[in-house]
């Protein structure tokens, strides 16, 4: 299976005591294969993953992997700081079970093209596991430049890159890199339809936690050249995306994913959803519900 269409980078459920809640990740997982996502992202950023153990990220890990049974890719996070650190938590992921590492550019140490260059060579050739580079400069404060990413894309164990930078002129310059071998995927909710229109083969998203048939259906509508059609389903989703972003990630996510009975809250220092906005998330929640009733 390769690398293309809606792959959702997950929401890490935990229970009132804060918990792995592993009930609720199994209903989360059958969301998504019910809703047709071809792949999903276990600890990325996005499931919390610098507040997990390494325990919790391998028990965490399995369960994914068994549960799905060969019915979804599975990719893990395993980006870090420090160049060991990645490589040894892409073995674990390996171990695990993960098909796929997706790994972040170091966040906070922002080091040079070169040294990005020799950190995603290190983990690719040692790490166990095909590498998908990660940008997202708004989070980490390193900006993996399209001049590396054509560096990178011609490692053999270098498989594909999630840019969640959403501005054209970026994606014009990183199109031409995409092949059979290399996956350009977008990490940008809101532009994702644009991105596939120019050559992007699919989108890593958030969104697609709770509305996982609208994700896949779009990357199908898009795959088909129904641009038309795509820009339709898109355009009910735009309130959806502009919820998502009202706090950092991942609590509106969250905080929608309670509403629709999968998991209680986060973990420290991240908090719960201000409660100046949970109409807005009741209103998300029914909107959500809806979409996907009218794709099943």
């Amino acid at each position: 299976m390769h690398l293309s269409g809606s792959i959702t980078a997950l929401a890490t459920p935990f229970t009132a005591s804060g918990e792995i809640d592993f009930p609720a990740w199994r209903r989360l997982l059958d969301r998504q294969i019910a809703g047709g996502t071809r792949g999903v992202v276990v600890a990325g950023s996005t499931g919390e993953a610098a507040a997990l153990s390494d325990e919790e990220f391998s028990r965490l890990l399995r369960s994914a992997v068994e549960h799905i049974d060969g019915r979804m890719l599975v990719l893990a996070g395993t980006g870090q700081s420090n160049t060991a650190k990645t490589i040894a938590q892409t073995r674990l992921a390996r171990d695990g079970g993960a098909g796929f590492a997706l790994v972040v550019t170091p966040p906070y140490v922002r080091p040079t093209p070169a040294g990005l260059f020799a950190h995603y060579t290190a983990v690719a050739e040692e790490g166990g596991l095909p590498v998908v580079l990660y940008n997202v400069p708004g989070r980490t404060g390193c900006d993996l430049q399209p001049d590396t990413v054509a560096q990178l894309c011609t490692h053999a164990n270098i498989v594909g890159l999630k840019e969640a930078r959403g501005d054209e002129a970026r994606w014009n310059a990183l199109y031409p890199l995409g092949s059979a071998d290399f996956a350009l995927l977008s990490g940008d909710d809101p532009t994702f339809v644009r991105a596939m229109r120019g050559g992007a083969v699919g989108v890593i998203s958030v969104a697609s936690n709770t509305v996982p048939a609208a994700f896949a259906q779009l990357c199908r509508l898009v795959s088909a050249g129904k641009g038309d059609e795509a820009a339709a389903l898109d355009a009910r989703l735009a309130p959806l995306y502009d919820f998502l972003g009202i706090e950092s990630n991942p609590i509106p996510l969250k905080a929608l994913l309670q509403r629709l009975g999968i998991g209680e809250g986060l973990r420290l220092p991240l908090t719960t959803l201000s409660s100046a906005h949970g109409a807005a998330a009741d209103a998300m929640a029914t909107l959500c519900t809806r979409l996907e009733s009218g794709l099943s």
